[in-house]
């Protein structure tokens, strides 16, 4: 299926790895421009040069996230180099750990500031050029809005979040038609999924009990996966899809996990 997706220039922040890539890599095949943002200069470039050697087209920009400057600074560059911005994938953020027992006020909000700010100023600063080209922004969220996890209030506070965010903009930008959804992901086999579970003290024995809880084929979901439903969203083939939020989970978050 042609997405419609060629020459459109999308932003995908923390692009680099992880679902992040795995989108990078899907808007280039559509024929799109991916912009990746992040902070390690190393993994944008890397990701960006594997982009262009298999004959798509990608830009690099190192920033901080968390920081508004930095923030700015994506839009200003992305539209220096392209004079246009068609999509937004709100995407950068790490389960970290600040729980209500183990956390503190300070950093709290600095959990807040590292996973939700970026949301909210990315769509800030690129906002005229969305209404300019009718684009759209795609969330990232996780299912810890809907489920809990414990020890992480800062992450699960910044994804519910996301969510109301999603419904709230989606109101407000109908003038506009520029369309806003979130794709939730669960359990993504994921690099930085990798490294958690082999951190742990049985770690095949772990990942075999998260597996056994996802109702749809006992495994976990790909990267490919939530790229694919992310990519769909952003094309003009779900022209007429906003304000929703979109499972990708194999079942996980609301049918019953103890289903055989």
């Amino acid at each position: 299926m042609d997405l419609g997706l060629q020459e459109k220039v999308i932003i995908v922040t923390g692009g680099a790895k992880g679902i992040g890539e795995a989108i990078s890599r899907l808007i280039t095949a559509e024929g799109g421009i991916a912009v990746i943002a992040g902070r390690s200069t190393a993994d944008n470039e890397k990701t960006v040069n594997e982009i262009i050697a298999a004959g798509g087209k990608a830009l690099a920009i190192t920033a901080e996230l968390g920081k508004v400057e930095d923030c700015k600074k994506v839009i200003a560059e992305t539209v220096a180099a392209y004079g246009k911005i068609d999509g937004l994938v709100n995407n950068a953020g790490a389960n970290d750990g600040v729980g209500l027992e183990n956390g503190s006020p300070e950093r709290f909000m600095a959990s807040l500031q590292n996973n939700l700010s970026h949301y909210y100023n990315l769509a800030h600063f690129a906002l005229p050029y969305l209404k300019a080209t009718k684009g759209n922004i795609v969330n990232i969220g996780s299912k810890v809005a809907s489920t809990g996890q414990g020890n992480t209030s800062g992450y699960a506070a910044s994804k519910g979040a996301i969510n109301a965010l999603t419904r709230e903009w989606a109101v407000e930008m109908l003038p506009y038609s520029i369309r806003i959804n979130t794709v939730i992901p669960a359990e993504v086999w994921t690099p930085l999924y990798e490294t958690w579970i082999n951190s742990l003290p049985n770690p095949e024995e772990k990942l075999a009990s998260i597996t056994a809880k996802i109702p749809l084929e006992k495994r976990m979901t790909t990267s490919e996966e939530i790229a694919n439903a992310t990519v769909f969203l952003l094309s003009p083939r779900s022209s007429h899809t906003t304000g929703q939020i979109v499972y990708v989970d194999g079942g996980y978050t609301h049918l019953d996990r103890s289903i055989s």
